[in-house]
């Protein structure tokens, strides 16, 4: 077999299947993007060259969904898709899902298998999380947004506004908290929460430490999702980007930060995944997961079903 090194971003985006072969990994740079003027260029990493041929990695179809689809444009960089599944179809308030990264059918479809009706608008901006932050930098481009959405899919009112990210993603998020705080009810990142080490570049075993401004929010987010407020559910695998703060760094020091730990499980997870650790208390969950190929970080995207309900358990 020959071996390609193919952007992961590109497969995800064009909804192409991704190969086991695959070595490079290059989805959402804590400091990563298109080169774009006033972007910073993409962080380049050191990723692993192990193969994964043991778990399952299911992936879900890309099939046609009863329900009402739109196309939202002209609000943000790239066109929005919009869903409505059968069930929400009569309702007039309806909670809504932001989702940041990602072919749109996969969380379509996690839209119309959830038991609990609700609107979804999906982001697909390209590569790097600088690409989904910039645009929310200015605080009323969001409030434009959600409007935009209630009145393209003609809603009386939107309830409760959640969001989900994969990957580069994060960085939409990580943006909204910093203006929007109060407005989302509930998080969900898929394998995507990243920050600079301080040197940049320097390892933790080199003595490194992570640059924990941009870490500040999801961590005064989390200490509300702890005390039932709110509602914040981080998965990660065991990839280790190299020259960046990994998802299994970033979450160990938020860990640290809430004085929680792992605790060890061994059960198999949503598409075949290997759960290996699981921190919960009040709204706030860690899901630790084998794995640090391409194919194992896919999994978090294919597996979002799965942690939606999850995110939308009572504390």
């Amino acid at each position: 077999m020959t071996l390609r090194y193919v952007p992961l971003e590109k497969f995800i985006y064009h909804n192409v299947k991704l190969s086991l072969s695959i070595l490079t990994l290059s989805w959402c740079m804590a400091c990563g993007s298109a080169k774009v003027k006033g972007v910073a260029p993409m962080m380049a990493q050191v990723p692993s060259p192990m193969q994964e041929y043991i778990r399952a990695h299911g992936r879900i179809k890309d099939a046609i969904y009863p329900g009402r689809k739109e196309t939202l444009e002209g609000v943000l960089p790239k066109p929005v898709s919009l869903y409505l599944p059968p069930q929400a179809a009569t309702l007039g308030k309806l909670d809504l899902l932001i989702h940041f990264h990602g072919a749109s059918y996969v969380p379509i479809d996690a839209m119309y298998h959830l038991e609990k009706p609700m609107a979804l608008a999906v982001v697909q901006l390209g590569s790097g999380s600088s690409v989904y932050g910039r645009p929310f930098e200015d605080a009323e481009v969001f409030r434009a947004f959600v409007n935009a959405i209630r009145n393209e899919l003609s809603l009386q009112e939107i309830g409760d506004i959640y969001c989900s990210a994969f990957s580069a993603g994060y960085g939409a998020v990580r943006e909204l908290l910093k203006s929007h705080f109060d407005d989302l009810d509930g998080i969900l990142l898929l394998d995507g929460l990243h920050t600079d080490y301080i040197p940049e570049k320097t390892r933790l075993a080199d003595g490194g430490t992570l640059n924990t401004v941009k870490l500040g929010d999801f961590l005064h987010y989390a200490e509300e999702a702890v005390a039932g407020r709110k509602s914040l559910i981080i998965t990660h695998s065991e990839i280790f980007p190299g020259t960046y703060a990994s998802t299994t760094e970033t979450s160990q020091w938020l860990l640290e930060q809430l004085a929680l730990k792992r605790n060890a499980v061994l059960k198999e997870g949503a598409m075949g995944m290997q759960q290996l650790a699981e921190t919960k208390q009040g709204g706030f969950r860690v899901l630790t997961f084998a794995g640090n190929s391409a194919p194992d970080h896919i999994d978090h995207f294919h597996g979002m079903l799965e942690f939606l309900n999850i995110l939308f358990e009572e504390p």
